[in-house]
């Protein structure tokens, strides 16, 4: 197949072209274009482009033209401030990447939604791809995500004649996302390696569910879905799910409960002060998104993870503690010294862009 990948460069891009393997004729879209050179990097042609800036339609459409598929991937999740706007990447890329698939005539489009686009599940069951997605409204990911849904809804509806599918993977997880985990999660003054020590404190309230699934299995995911020209929402996660003592087992840390509502205030003020990069609304997310069942991944595509929750977690934590990356912008090896770390600091303001 001829296979188009936007986003190609990421967490989950980077795994796909290893899952694809030789065979394919592939070419990556990415707004900063990784080390074409490194595996897995160099199985792909490659196209530099911001997918959200006006007029990116007309690009993608010439870079979609003849591709059997298109994996639409670009997403911003938690871009510092001087890196393009969520809404102009996220709503503005799809709405791009839409048009493009349309006028280059593609036919299949595999696109990753995510399970925080569901409303959430007030007894914590898990759900089926029917359930509501309509997001949680303290977390602008988990908006994004439900608008994302309702764009493929119109879109497939208006384009019967285009085979879309889309994936609802809960937290994706691996070590060589370690770079980009980093800088999302960690305080720059904390060294890395301090995580998942045997004393490191792991904050966590009462009542906290967990699921995780690793990227590879994600990617495997995607790669059934391209051979089998698959249609319609898939969710996808681990079987186990982790309360907070199991959480900080998988972390490797020592488990200090503290309520919710001060982890928020906390979080909130540490944001605002430039001290630690997690908005609170990822706080919000992580307390109410709904559990996921992934049985139709299972029946329809044959799909099993080969990890559980706890060890995809196991995996990004250590690749955090050796700071390990990839020759890829996105995840690249998060590696400051005291001094990079200090100088790393908001000065007051928040080091990314607000998520609320």
């Amino acid at each position: 197949m001829r296979i188009v990948i936007t986003g190609a460069s990421g967490n989950v891009g980077t795994a796909l072209l290893r899952a694809l393997g030789p065979g394919h004729e592939i070419t990556g879209v990415a707004r900063r274009v990784p080390d074409r050179a490194a595996e897995p990097y160099s199985r792909a042609e490659w196209r530099s482009a911001d997918v959200g800036a006006p007029g990116a339609d007309e690009m993608l459409t010439e870079v979609f033209s003849g591709a059997d598929a298109v994996v639409h991937l670009a997403w911003a999740i938690s871009p510092a401030w001087g890196e393009p706007p969520m809404a102009r990447t996220n709503e503005g890329g799809t709405a791009n990447v839409l048009k493009a698939v349309d006028r280059a005539g593609v036919r299949h489009l595999v696109c990753a939604s995510s399970a925080a686009a569901y409303s959430p599940e007030p007894n914590d069951e898990k759900v089926s791809e029917d359930w509501p997605c309509r997001g949680i409204a303290a977390s602008a990911y988990s908006r994004g995500k439900a608008d994302l849904e309702d764009a493929l809804d119109l879109f497939t509806s208006s384009h019967p004649e285009v085979s879309v599918a889309w994936m609802r993977p809960c937290a994706i997880l691996q070590r060589r996302a370690a770079g980009e985990f980093t800088r999302w999660l960690l305080p720059p003054v904390l060294p890395p390696r301090l995580i998942g020590g045997r004393f490191s404190p792991v904050p966590l309230w009462p009542g906290l569910r967990l699921q995780a699934v690793h990227t590879d299995d994600v990617a495997e995911a995607f790669r059934l879905a391209l051979e089998q020209r698959a249609v319609g929402p898939f969710n996808l996660a681990a079987d186990d799910v982790l309360d907070a003592a199991a959480f900080a087992r998988a972390v490797g840390g020592t488990r200090v409960a503290v309520p919710k509502p001060v982890a928020r205030t906390v979080a909130r003020a540490a944001w605002l002060a430039g001290l630690q990069p997690l908005h609170p609304g990822w706080l919000e997310l992580a307390d109410r998104a709904a559990l996921v069942d992934s049985s139709r991944a299972r029946l329809v595509l044959g799909w099993t993870p080969r990890y559980s929750s706890a060890e995809a977690v196991r995996d990004l934590v250590a690749g955090m503690r050796r700071k390990e990356g990839a020759p890829s912008p996105p995840l690249a090896s998060s590696r400051p010294g005291p001094l990079g770390r200090a100088r790393a600091l908001g000065r007051g303001r928040p080091t990314r862009q607000s998520q609320a």
